[in-house]
């Protein structure tokens, strides 16, 4: 094929607006080579963007740009600069320091035999050898052009990997609204990549405002769910204040008529849901006018993603009835008992505290739903010790520390997490780190971490607290007899974050009063 057709065929391809830049890097000790080199590409285009150059005059600055620009598409690379091989060297920074293997590299030299064709080719990865004397302009401009080609693909190719990595890796969990987030971002990405790298993306719904929990599903607005690119840090935005203008306009076109509209550089895709009004998905910056194929594939998508969206909605609802539930059963319990709102603050500390000791977010969501029920056991101790003014007699302190096994036995055969999570914590939550505690005496770190959190929040929140046995400690008294039971009673790590978060701790008191 001519050099002359060759041309034409990529000019055609390439007519379009302007789409943002390809960098390329001109590594060479000699000035001149720079300026023919950007003169001989200077109106060069391909698939609409235009080229950056980045000049560098040695190898050693040239590794620099590399540590700089992570972007650098294509590189062409003279041998002999500060040294004999300083361009090798930097080929080999490149792929084996840098750790890119995306860059095309593209070696030149005036030198050809100082570096040999075919021991560079072996000994370095390397996508082109070429002698400066056979550049001529329009081997040039087809040399870069297949870089381009190459570096295109394979930049794809590395979105749709990291795209199925997040799907994979999300799969797991998919029913988690954690790991959903993380799904639909994937399954984003993965198609912005498969439609030629689109970087802006945003999916739309009216269930879920970010992490703020659902409310109306049947909800006229639309929030941002997840995003990427421009909308990345947009999550929980309505709908209105992320866009505008007659990309606003073609949202609500796709949501009343349920219908995809794609326009020039973008496209919104409804989808269609059985149990609330149905979402968007947004894609702006569109590298190219969309094939059949590609709508087929915005199609599938939003055919099926919402599918696992509302398959998590119903998950959701149920976690959400099975919380009321537990929380209401918690205030019931307060009320039977005179304890105020003790469940309360209970929940808010026990949550400080897990969260200031590093548990993952999953531990401290299971905590803060089970521990409501710790004292449930109570209800099988006899009123009358249950609210004796006096001072209990060995027998009925007996009789009263049996509400740990009581409430342990009432929740232990159950098969939902949640509920065993809650029967442990029921009865090992008067266990000491000494092992003095009961109802089975263990010590340390055989006591679950739940457990000994939740022995210090309650100690904490009580002693603060009028009972019907006594009055309510000042915090200095408080934190006197906490720290003398560091160590015995309680876990002394977690005793020293207590101290640490003592203001936090001191505000969750203060804005959760006991009704007078």
């Amino acid at each position: 094929m001519s050099d002359e057709i060759f041309f034409a065929e990529d000019i055609e391809e390439e007519i379009g607006e302007d789409h943002g830049k390809w960098k390329v890097l001109i590594v060479d000790d000699e000035p001149e080579v720079h300026a023919v080199t950007k003169l001989a590409l200077s109106d060069f285009v391909f698939q609409d963007k235009r080229l950056e150059f980045i000049s560098a005059y040695s190898g050693a600055e040239a590794k620099q740009f590399f540590i700089e620009h992570k972007d650098i598409a294509v590189v062409l690379l003279d041998v002999v600069m500060e040294t004999d091989d300083a361009g090798l060297q930097v080929a080999d920074f490149v792929r084996n320091e840098a750790m890119n293997n995306f860059t095309r590299i593209i070696l030149r030299t005036g030198q050809p035999g100082q570096a040999p064709e075919r021991d560079v080719i072996i000994n370095y990865d390397i996508n082109d050898y070429k002698s400066k004397t056979e550049l001529t302009a329009q081997k040039l401009f087809t040399v870069v052009i297949a870089a381009l080609r190459s570096y295109r693909d394979i930049t794809v190719i590395e979105e749709n990997r990291i795209g199925l990595e997040k799907i994979i890796s999300a799969s797991a969990d998919l029913f988690s609204i954690h790991s959903l987030e993380h799904f639909i971002e994937g399954i984003v990405q993965q198609l912005a990549s498969l439609l030629g790298g689109s970087k802006d993306c945003a999916y739309l719904t009216s269930a879920v405002a970010g992490p703020k929990p659902i409310e109306n599903p049947n909800s006229s607005e639309l929030f941002v769910f997840t995003g990427k690119g421009e909308y990345e840090n947009r999550e929980g935005e309505r709908l209105e204040n992320v866009l505008s203008g007659k990309q606003l306009l073609s949202c609500r076109t796709a949501l009343a008529n349920k219908s995809l509209v794609y326009e020039e550089e973008y496209l919104v895709a409804y989808c269609k849901s059985k149990s609330m009004r149905g979402s968007l998905l947004y894609m702006s910056g569109l590298p190219r006018k969309l094939t059949k194929i590609d709508k087929r594939l915005v199609e599938i998508f939003a055919q099926n993603v919402q599918v696992a969206f509302d398959n998590v909605l119903l998950n959701k609802d149920i976690e959400d009835t099975q919380r009321e539930i537990i929380e209401r059963l918690g205030q019931a319990m307060e009320y039977h008992f005179g304890e105020g709102k003790h469940i309360q603050r209970l929940v808010k500390i026990c949550e400080l505290l897990a969260r200031k000791i590093g548990l993952c977010e999953d531990d401290v969501k299971m905590l803060c739903l089970a521990v409501p029920l710790h004292d449930i056991g109570k209800f099988k101790i006899p009123e009358v010790i249950l609210y004796k003014e006096d001072k209990l007699d060995a027998n009925e302190r007996k009789i009263i520390q049996n509400h740990a096994e009581f409430g342990y036995d009432l929740l232990k055969n159950s098969k939902r997490p949640l509920i065993k999570t809650a029967a442990l914590i029921a009865r090992d939550h008067h266990e000491y780190w000494n092992g003095h505690g009961y109802p089975r005496g263990k010590s340390g770190e055989d006591i679950h971490i739940f457990c000994r959190i939740t022995a210090l929040a309650d100690a904490f929140d009580a002693l603060r607290h009028k009972r019907n046995y006594k009055e309510a400690w000042s915090f200095e008294k408080v934190m006197n007899s906490i720290m003398q039971q560091k160590g015995l009673q309680f876990d002394p790590e977690l005793v020293d974050v207590l101290q640490e978060n003592i203001a936090l701790i001191e505000k969750i008191v203060a804005e959760n009063p006991d009704p007078e």
